[in-house]
């Protein structure tokens, strides 16, 4: 936690009593000094009369909804920072909830750690400092994303680079590997952090509604349109636009957004008049907008416009010194959730894990130890637990299990060589009797006793395990 001489005070606003109870508890632990109030009417009251340095507050209560709480606390301590949760996330929420100055969005469910890396920079930039990165330990935490190899490293380093440049900058990447945390890092590092950034996934919004969300109507544009909408453009007014999944911009919509890129404004559906607008375009996708222009699916004046500044995102597979750590942090983070004792990803699974290819990038491990938390009953991550397709496991058996008749020409050891095929030969076994031990001793011709044996010298067991069978 970035923080003066004495802990920042935070006010804690929802009327669901777990949640208010779940973020007092987060943040304490964090080191903050967090007060709770259960009503919008309460929070207005402790505003006035405590002045916090942030609040986080849920939108939909009753009588005094979260819109409301954020405008008297601008009006009563304008400079008290207010983050907005809720459970229905709404772009006109979110609209709204920008253009009354609101820090940052967070639907529920959200990511804690997220949520505590908003809060920290947001904290920090209140006290006219000059912007940091965001990282606990050096390069280990940056933005969000985990990693310390030699491809992320050089992430970090060109995001800090063109953060504060201004240009637009077009991030791509295979699904899965963190292209949003990278935009939100350039946005929390650049001159624009204390303005909105509004995200957009051109791709997960109907093809008829995207239009209408990024630009905004009139009154009477259509059939239901009842009263004027800002649209997304207009609330990241300042401040950062993240397009997700550009590559699935209709050409119509290109067009449309070639005119903001170029001019710098924006005309509302059913309106005449342009409106200047003043935003960073950040771009992200896992398609190649090359090709596309190649093929003439992607404008190629649109592509050089957004395409100022480039960084690629590796994927998982080109960076596997990466996945214990972020196997370690996702089962730390797992855990902690389940309100599990779990404490490590046994030596052999971990093994499995970082020959594996992830396909699915920093999502699917993510996924894969949230599966392998929810379904293990010992205390340590065994093989069984991780839900890889069974081809892929069996392959991977095959092309890890070192050769026994084949002498390295240095650096061998003979003990260390044996003990590595007895492990995994041991994982074998139980893979193919399914975890029953007694059928895993007889199929490798030991006793029982000296199977036991061997599962806790090669951490492949524990004793607790042990003692249930």
């Amino acid at each position: 936690m970035l923080q003066n001489s004495e802990p920042y005070k935070i006010l804690v606003v929802d009327d669901d009593s777990g949640m208010r109870e779940l973020l007092e508890l987060l943040l304490l632990k964090h080191g903050y000094h967090v007060r709770c109030a259960e009503s919008g009417s309460s929070a207005i009251e402790a505003i006035r009369n405590d002045s916090p340095d942030l609040v986080v507050t849920d939108i939909r209560m009753q009588p005094v909804n979260g819109l409301e709480v954020l405008k008297k606390c601008k009006t009563i301590s304008p400079r008290t920072i207010v983050i907005m949760i809720s459970a229905y996330a709404s772009t006109e929420l979110a609209v709204e909830a920008m253009n009354e100055g609101a820090y940052d969005y967070f639907p529920k469910p959200f990511n804690n750690d997220e949520l505590l890396s908003v809060i920290s920079i947001a904290l920090h930039n209140r006290g006219n400092e000059q912007p940091v990165s965001d990282s606990r330990e050096g390069p280990l935490y940056f933005g969000g994303m985990i990693g310390e190899s030699a491809p992320m490293l050089k992430v970090y380093e060109t995001v800090q680079r063109v953060a504060n440049i201004g240009s637009n900058v077009v991030i791509t990447g295979e699904s899965g590997t963190g292209k949003e945390l990278v935009a939100r890092a350039i946005h929390r590092q650049s001159a624009r952090r204390d303005q909105p950034l509004v995200i957009v996934n051109c791709g997960g919004v109907p093809e008829n509604l995207v239009e209408s969300e990024l630009f905004g109507y009139r009154k009477g544009a259509f059939t239901g349109a009842a009263a004027d909408r800002k649209g997304l453009v207009e609330a990241a007014r300042g401040g950062t636009l993240f397009l997700d999944e550009i590559g699935e911009l209709t050409p119509i919509l290109q067009v449309k957004l070639l005119r903001l890129v170029q001019d710098k404004t924006i005309k509302m559906i059913g309106g005449t008049e342009e409106i200047p607008v003043d935003v960073r375009i950040i771009s992200a996708t896992n398609r190649d907008l090359e090709h596309m222009v190649m093929e003439k699916t992607f404008r190629e004046d649109l592509y050089y416009r957004l395409n100022v500044l480039h960084i690629r995102v590796p994927p998982l597979r080109h960076r596997r010194g990466d996945i214990p750590l972020l196997a370690r942090y996702f089962l730390a983070k797992f855990t902690k959730d389940f309100g599990k004792d779990i404490h490590k990803v046994s030596s052999y699974a971990m093994d499995i894990l970082c020959n594996y290819e992830f396909p699915g990038n920093v999502r699917e491990l993510e996924h894969i130890i949230e599966r392998g938390v929810a379904m293990e009953s010992s205390r340590i991550i065994l093989p069984d637990s991780l839900t890889l397709s069974l081809h892929r496991r069996k392959q991977q058996e095959r092309t890890t299990l070192p050769e026994i008749c084949e002498i390295p020409a240095k650096n061998f050891e003979l003990d260390k060589h044996i003990a590595e095929i007895e492990s995994r030969l041991l994982q074998q076994a139980l893979n193919q009797t399914g975890g029953i031990k007694l059928k895993a001793a007889k199929l490798l011709g030991i006793s029982f006793r000296s199977f036991r044996y061997r599962l806790l010298k090669y951490e492949l067991a524990t004793e607790d395990e042990l003692k249930e069978g």
